[in-house]
């Protein structure tokens, strides 16, 4: 499974004007029902839903926040770079500023979880998450995950 495979060709945004771990899960919900055509409530409740049974916030101010819904036929995801980092009772205590937000249909058990390894392992490259905070463009973001998806294939 390739990181770049994850994302749909409109499913990043460099977004401001988020000033709570709610507000940055509603922005990766809203993403996540323009790039998928998911219900954005339903998906915010899917992912608020998942929050509660523990934090997403993996550290060094990234979460990859999930959630299983209806209308899905595979795994994809969405990422959101905020230009200001957010409360979000990370493992670390550190504010988070990248977000990857992964959906799956609700029979995706496997492919779930190995979406959640691959983003996981990506994310923890301080290499990468440094490049996706200096990336201007969207573009520059989705080539980013292309390249990690490449380098990992090697």
């Amino acid at each position: 499974m390739d990181i770049a495979d994850l994302l749909s060709s409109d499913g990043v945004v460099l977004r401001g004007g988020v000033s709570s771990k709610r507000q940055a899960l509603g922005a990766v919900a809203d993403l996540a029902a323009n790039a998928f055509g998911l219900d954005a409530t339903k998906a915010l409740d899917a992912l608020l839903e998942r929050e509660a049974l523990g934090s997403t916030g993996l550290g060094y101010g990234v979460a990859v926040p999930h959630a299983r819904v209806e209308g899905l036929e595979r795994v994809c995801g969405v990422f959101v770079r905020l230009d200001s980092p957010v409360a979000y009772e990370s493992l670390d205590d550190r504010p988070v500023d990248l977000l990857f937000g992964l959906f799956a249909p609700p029979s995706a058990g496997a492919e779930h979880l190995r979406a959640l390894a691959v983003v996981s392992r990506a994310m923890r490259s301080p290499e990468l998450r440094e490049r996706l905070r200096q990336a201007q463009t969207v573009d520059g973001v989705q080539a980013l995950f292309v390249q990690t998806g490449s380098a990992a294939a090697a």
